[in-house]
């Protein structure tokens, strides 16, 4: 009798089973977070900027006058950057951030946005809406906010220290 494959089994053209549930659970986290970073960043990059420099721009506005410290923005980063200085550095460039030493403490940088980093997210809102709207159209409302919650608890686990089965 021939074995039922997954989905993510035929999508990523995989022979074998996964070793267990979780593996595959995993396997398939990560793919759609590539497949919608995918999608996501088709939009941004039409722009000129990456989706990370999007997210810190995104960061940076939330942040406000105040600004932000730079590994404070590294924190923040929805994608673990290590190289935020150079992020850092093309945003500069390109106008869309500024960065001044600290009074108070001169070794820290703060960065702000700058008016034309504020018009380019003004300009990518619409599209990066309609965009995260488009990959998750197919859920309705309760299921996103399931998924969300699903998420959280895995994020959760590995925060937490928690480790092994429930």
């Amino acid at each position: 009798m021939p074995t039922k494959t997954s989905v993510l089994r035929d999508e990523i053209k995989q022979t074998r089973p996964f070793s267990s549930p979780a593996h595959e659970a995993l396997v398939s986290i990560l793919r759609t977070a590539a497949v919608v970073q995918r999608h996501i960043s088709q939009v941004v990059d039409g722009s000129g900027i990456t989706i990370q420099q999007y997210n810190v721009l995104r960061i940076l506005r939330g942040a406000g006058s105040a600004g932000l410290p730079t590994l404070a923005i590294r924190d923040r980063m929805i994608e673990e950057a290590a190289g935020i200085t150079r992020l850092l550095d093309k945003l500069e460039t390109a106008g869309h951030v500024v960065r001044e030493r600290s009074t108070p403490d001169r070794r820290q940088v703060l960065c702000h946005i700058t008016p034309a980093g504020l018009r380019l997210l003004a300009q990518l809102d619409e599209p990066v809406d309609a965009a995260n709207d488009y990959a998750l159209a197919m859920l309705d409302d309760a299921e996103r906010r399931a998924l969300v919650e699903l998420l959280g608890a895995v994020r959760a686990g590995f925060t937490s220290g928690r480790t092994g089965n429930r």
